[in-house]
């Protein structure tokens, strides 16, 4: 091995970190630990048999090109589905529009690979997604915090901050939002702060990234029209994803943005795998051609539904006072707050030890501020383990508090 590595690296390596959320999850592997951590769909909601009989379709009948290279920009009849979908919400859109990704993480990476310099001002909500986080930092971002109120992230936080940066001569390459049941904080934006949000972008001339997974996993509430069909003007780049609504295992997402947008995510992709899994694009559009997935989706969201509320009513039954949490109106997670003298990254070993895992709040904030707060996932374990695990976590916080 040569001896110096670490000098021959390049600054975007050097710039990368771990995933705090995998590396915790290697904490949480002994099955007797219920892990409220990860944002995983649950397993028992997969549609193994339908999927086996829908495989053995698509070799048979479309075989030769579903095991051979597709294009970049995807599977037709996939985009045709999903922009069908899109359009039947309000997009407008057409094929020109979107791009297949390997997952939306990946569109993530591109988006930062093709607007992100080394320095480079964007926007993220305090907290925001940890993957969008990691992939800005990867690329060099000097990510800004904006902070939330009930309602998501201040639309008058964001106009002081690119008051301030203008002043500097600086301007950020765009706004990264997560508008329904975000991750980590469960908090659905609004119509009125969307379009303020909207407005704000365009006086000042700045993308707005729409990072939208967990949109079709409403529980109840009033559905909010997304950011792009708000726009109609090609200024917000939206982010989707099969990962949370259908299985995560096929690592199927999209990007939809404006053409000359989406050609630049075309080119990049293009350079980084090619293509995505025409074999797994082609047994997700026979799924959906077929009427499953929408069957598919109601039961999942039945289930989630039902153990939010178990974890809900587990919070209020054995939650000490001075700690409170957010109701989610759909998606996978709820954000916890506690006293603000508690530090949730010394309490994460004390609960794993108590067998109950959670993400640490603190690696959602990009200026290291949270340290009083934890995401905790409810759509992966059972109703009765959700109960247990609760249980666990208010006797931990109760022997922590003063």
């Amino acid at each position: 091995m040569i001896s110096d590595l670490e000098k021959i690296l390049s600054t975007n390596v050097k710039g990368m970190k771990k995933s705090a959320i995998r590396e915790l999850l290697k904490l949480t592997k002994d099955p007797e630990i219920i892990s409220f951590a990860g944002g995983l769909p649950a397993p028992d909601t997969f549609p193994t048999e339908e999927l086996g009989d829908i495989v053995q379709e698509v070799l048979k009948n479309e075989g030769d090109k579903a095991l051979q290279y597709g294009t970049t920009e995807g599977d037709d009849k996939l985009r045709e589905l999903i922009v069908e979908n899109y359009n039947n919400e309000g997009f407008n859109i057409s094929l020109k529009n979107i791009m297949i990704t390997t997952a939306s993480q990946q569109g993530l990476d591109i988006l930062a690979k093709i607007f992100i310099n080394r320095g480079d001002k964007v926007l993220v909500g305090l907290p925001s997604y940890l993957g969008g986080i990691g992939a800005f930092n990867a690329y060099g971002a000097d990510m800004v915090g904006i902070e939330f109120d009930e309602h998501g992230m201040r639309s008058d936080k964001i106009e002081e901050t690119l008051i301030k940066l203008k002043s500097k001569g600086q301007k950020p390459k765009f706004i990264y939002i997560i508008p329904d049941f975000q991750n980590p904080a469960g908090i659905t934006m609004p119509e009125f702060r969307r379009k303020e949000i909207i407005e704000i972008a365009k006086k000042y001339e700045i993308l707005i990234v729409e990072d939208s997974p967990y949109k079709q996993i409403r529980f109840e509430g009033e559905d909010q029209e997304s950011l792009f069909s708000l726009d109609g003007d090609g200024n917000v780049i939206n982010l989707g994803t099969f990962s949370k609504i259908f299985v995560p295992g096929f690592r199927i997402g999209w990007v939809i943005a404006h053409e000359d947008v989406l050609e630049k995510f075309i080119i990049a992709k293009q350079s980084a795998d090619l293509c995505t899994s025409p074999f797994v694009q082609k047994i997700a559009a026979r799924y959906i051609e077929k009427g499953l997935f929408s069957k598919y989706l109601k039961k999942t969201i039945k289930s989630y539904h039902e153990k939010r509320d178990v974890m809900l009513e587990g919070f209020k039954k054995h939650m000490p006072e001075g700690v409170s949490w957010t109701t989610p109106e759909g998606g996978l997670f709820l954000f916890v707050t506690l006293p603000e003298y508690m530090d949730a990254k010394k309490l994460f070993m004390k609960a794993v030890k108590r067998k109950v895992a959670f993400v640490v709040g603190q690696v959602f904030h990009c200026d290291g501020s949270g340290k009083n707060t934890m995401r905790i996932n409810f759509s992966y374990v059972d109703k009765e383990k959700n109960k247990v695990g609760v249980k666990r976590l208010a006797e931990v916080i109760k022997s922590e508090m003063r």
